[in-house]
């Protein structure tokens, strides 16, 4: 591991659909974005964490934050082609892709994700926590099933794996939209076609599972608060403003 040169990128699209500006939206006295920066400068893991942006507000906000970024281009379809546009301008072994909306992370996250590459059959590491009860039935919670080793067999928006006999399963897994690439792994990955379950589910991780790309899950310290509505922001701003 210590070998490794990992760089963090921090995917930051200013046209969200859901919420809008939420990457510039004020938290607890900051904007999310450097929240998620300051995080992932916290675990020491990662030289350099970089946003990446084809928006020149946001390069103005981090310009005057002393936030490291880099522009993309405006045609990226998604954070994982902006992590491999950043990937041809700084070289490294791994790339971490950090969720710009994501501002209750802190340093501890990366450890548990960075440490899946001691093993050299991974090829892409994500994280995972138990999945509360209430978040079982909800499609805008992913749950993910492993293997004993664990690799991702599946990952869906759907209750996973399914209770037939209502045993009282306890161990449901929600996943965490963190991804670390070998380098080889984000290209190949980022040149391929969007594929049928991924098509169906909506989600992004199904194209490395459907092309036999080895997806490893790690257990994640603690849950985060992804911010797609305003009441996601209220309840992040109560968590970070807690801890200051």
């Amino acid at each position: 591991m210590s070998t490794l040169r990992i760089a963090g990128v921090i995917p930051a699209r200013l046209g969200s659909t859901r919420l809008s500006r939420k990457v510039l939206r004020v938290i607890a006295g900051r904007p999310m974005v450097e929240w998620v920066w300051r995080a992932a400068i916290a675990s020491g893991l990662m030289d350099p964490v970089v946003v990446a942006t084809d928006s020149q507000e946001v390069a103005s906000v981090c310009r005057e934050r002393e936030i490291p970024f880099l522009m993309s281009s405006t045609d990226c379809p998604s954070g994982s082609d902006r992590v491999r546009e950043v990937a041809r301008q700084i070289d490294a072994d791994i790339y971490v892709n950090i969720q710009g909306d994501e501002p209750t992370l802190t340093g501890e996250f990366f450890e548990p994700l960075l440490a899946l590459f001691a093993r050299a059959e991974v090829e892409v590491a994500t994280l995972a926590v138990p999945c509360a009860a209430e978040e079982i039935e909800d499609p805008n919670a992913v749950k993910v099933v492993t293997a004993l080793d664990g690799r991702a067999l599946y990952f869906s928006r759907a209750a996973i794996p399914f209770d037939r006999d209502g045993v009282g399963l306890v161990g449901f897994k929600k996943h965490l939209g963190i991804y670390a690439y070998r380098k080889a792994a984000l290209e190949r990955f980022a040149a391929l076609e969007p594929s049928p379950l991924e098509r169906i589910e909506r989600l992004e991780q199904l194209r490395l599972l459907e092309n036999g790309i080895g997806l490893y899950v790690a257990e994640a310290p603690g849950d985060t608060i992804g911010v797609d509505t305003e009441a996601d922001l209220v309840r992040a701003e109560k968590v970070l403003q807690a801890k200051s």
